[in-house]
């Protein structure tokens, strides 16, 4: 009589950063709508044209500046009356760096300037190293899927265990709550230079690539 082992095999392996993807934005607020605006573009101008000498130095890969929102509200002061109109004009770029020394002197820069709002940065390997590396978690993942079963079997005194199904997680007749996935962490500071100034000094975090794999085994 044959054995059935269903088990989940897992595995994780860590990379280093390869491209950083940076949110943020030209936002003026003021009691004039069109002036508003123009100071927002004002802002937008030097910051996108920086953004392009980057990418002919191959520090910047794909941006992109398409979303402007200009509106306005009446904000309620301590009496609890409304306000004159405040009109706010913001203009969105985003960009993907792959040179993060570039990007540290960059957001040191426009993080200081007035009407510049920096909304965070996202951390990841690249588009088409993260395929590859997938492939070699999910690997290794199986790897550990066979062992766990195998250990199973030799603890009953089974022979040698065969695959007859592999799933992504909860594909199996048996569910199996797959575990959160782990964040993208980035870890920022300040550190001190020569003259004593402080300069923005970003490390990210290695990028965690985790792969869970449920597998139905068979022994003698």
């Amino acid at each position: 009589m044959t054995l059935d082992i269903t088990v989940r095999g897992s595995a994780e392996q860590h990379y280093p950063a390869e491209r950083a993807i940076v949110s943020m934005a030209a936002a003026v607020e003021g009691p004039d709508r069109q002036q508003v605006f123009q100071d927002a573009v004002a802002i937008h101008d030097p910051l996108v044209s920086q953004l392009r000498e980057l990418v002919e130095l191959r520090a910047v890969g794909p941006w992109s500046s398409d979303q402007v929102r200009v509106f306005s509200h009446r904000p309620w002061d301590a009496e609890g009356k409304r306000g004159e109109p405040v009109h706010v004009a913001r203009v969105q770029v985003g960009a993907e760096f792959t040179d993060f020394e570039r990007l540290s002197g960059f957001l040191d820069f426009w993080s200081g300037k007035d009407g510049v709002e920096v909304a965070g940065i996202g951390w990841d390997v690249g588009v088409k190293n993260r395929r590859s590396y997938e492939a070699e978690v999910r690997k290794a993942a199986v790897d550990d899927a066979v062992n766990k079963a195998q250990s199973y079997a030799n603890a009953v005194r089974r022979g040698k265990v065969m695959a007859v199904q592999l799933a992504d997680p909860g594909m199996l007749t048996h569910h199996i709550e797959s575990p959160a996935a782990f964040p993208m962490l980035a870890k920022s500071g300040f550190a001190d230079t020569s003259d004593g100034g402080p300069e923005l000094d970003l490390t990210p975090a290695e990028i965690v690539i985790h792969v869970d794999v449920d597998a139905r085994f068979v022994a003698e």
